[in-house]
């Protein structure tokens, strides 16, 4: 049985593999480009991109001349499938998507609230839509919207279910029993609520599920589910092309799985991290006052959280992870060593290729089956 391509529109990655985009600064053109290499997807983060020190008096201008770069960086490595990703609490987000679009990404991965008028925003049909959902009620309404005031669809979702690293989709208290919101249980429903909606625009909407994909046995469970692919940030982040300082790779070498924990972000949403001095220090009764440098985010509340993410994620991601915030997914501690992305790539199709053949011989995952 072999490995099935991951279509989203009239792209056609030869392997079902997603690389998530990661920011501050740890998903660039050379992980990017080298997952696109691979037959993969490569995502460049759009997010805390330039000098951020002459970025806190002109912001948005810096931040969209270095997304170029990293596009044009990335284009000059690969000629491979490359996606931009985006928060939609970004201050210069719709400017940032723009930039995107001049410079010929064709698919837009946009996460971090609910994008209703990421259509309006990129008029441009062969440019790829695809939302970040964490639930079937979130994918319905965007749906629902879409079609309604643009007469136009997504062309895949990202379900990106509560094991994720990062910023997460889901409440504190949902966290508590991620049991009840796993992959397993949200795959079906989403594919459920896509349906009319492809019957409708008579396409396909792929369904590509994230949060605590870790192995290739892992991305056969979720074909299995119905997913068309899936998508991976924490694995790609001890690999050699991942432009995340030596520091924060081995702050994810060392982690012990009770090391990661739910924080609560300036941006408002919960986050998975890896727990270091930084954090141990924010619980401390008198932290110092913060102020907003860069007033990168709509909403952002730095003086009840304690900390400037930008800044947090910045110092982590050059190394300085006693002074920084170090994102992860549930399974960072299972990493125990730096491959190269081919490398890794390589062992996630060996293990694939090997729980596929093990599934029901009746079952042909292949795009023709």
């Amino acid at each position: 049985m072999s490995i099935p391509k991951l279509r989203i529109g009239d792209l056609i990655a030869d392997i079902p593999i997603v690389q998530g985009g990661m920011g501050v600064r740890i998903s660039m053109a050379s992980l990017a480009a080298a997952v696109a290499e691979e037959g993969g997807i490569g995502t460049i983060s759009s997010i805390g991109l330039g000098d951020l020190e002459r970025g806190a008096r002109d912001y948005e201008r810096v931040s969209c001349e270095a997304l170029r770069a990293e596009i044009r960086k990335a284009r000059s490595m690969t000629q491979g499938i490359l996606a931009v990703n985006f928060m939609g609490a970004v201050r210069n987000v719709e400017v940032l998507v723009e930039t995107a679009v001049e410079e010929g990404i064709k698919m837009i991965v946009f996460g971090a609230g609910l994008p209703m008028r990421l259509p309006e925003m990129v008029p441009d049909p062969s440019v790829n839509l695809v939302p970040i959902v964490s639930s079937a009620r979130a994918a319905d309404l965007i749906l629902r919207a879409w079609a309604k005031r643009y007469e136009r669809t997504a062309d895949a979702f990202i379900l990106e279910g509560p094991l994720a690293g990062g910023h997460l989709g889901f409440s504190r208290d949902e966290l508590q029993h991620v049991e009840d919101f796993a992959l397993e249980t949200l795959v079906p429903q989403v594919l459920e609520t896509v349906k009319p909606y492809e019957e409708r625009h008579g396409k396909a909407i792929p369904v590509i599920a994230a949060g605590g994909i870790y192995d290739g046995h892992d991305i056969a469970r979720m074909l299995r589910l119905g997913a068309s692919g899936v998508q991976m940030a924490t694995r790609f982040v001890c690999t050699w092309e991942c432009d995340a300082a030596k520091a924060f790779k081995q702050t994810y070498l060392d982690a012990r799985e009770e090391d990661i924990v739910i924080i609560k972000s300036p941006v408002g949403l919960p986050g998975r991290a890896i727990r270091n001095k930084f954090l141990v220090d924010l619980e401390k009764a008198d932290p110092p006052q913060v102020h907003c440098p860069y007033h990168c985010l709509t909403a952002c509340k730095v003086a009840e959280a304690k900390f400037c993410i930008a800044q947090a994620l910045l110092n982590a991601c050059r190394g300085d992870v006693d002074h920084g915030l170090v994102f992860c997914g549930q399974n960072a501690h299972r990493i125990d060593k730096i491959v190269s992305v081919k490398d890794l790539i390589a062992e996630l199709l060996g293990e694939l290729e090997a729980a596929l053949a093990k599934t029901d011989p009746r079952t042909d995952l292949s795009p023709e089956g």
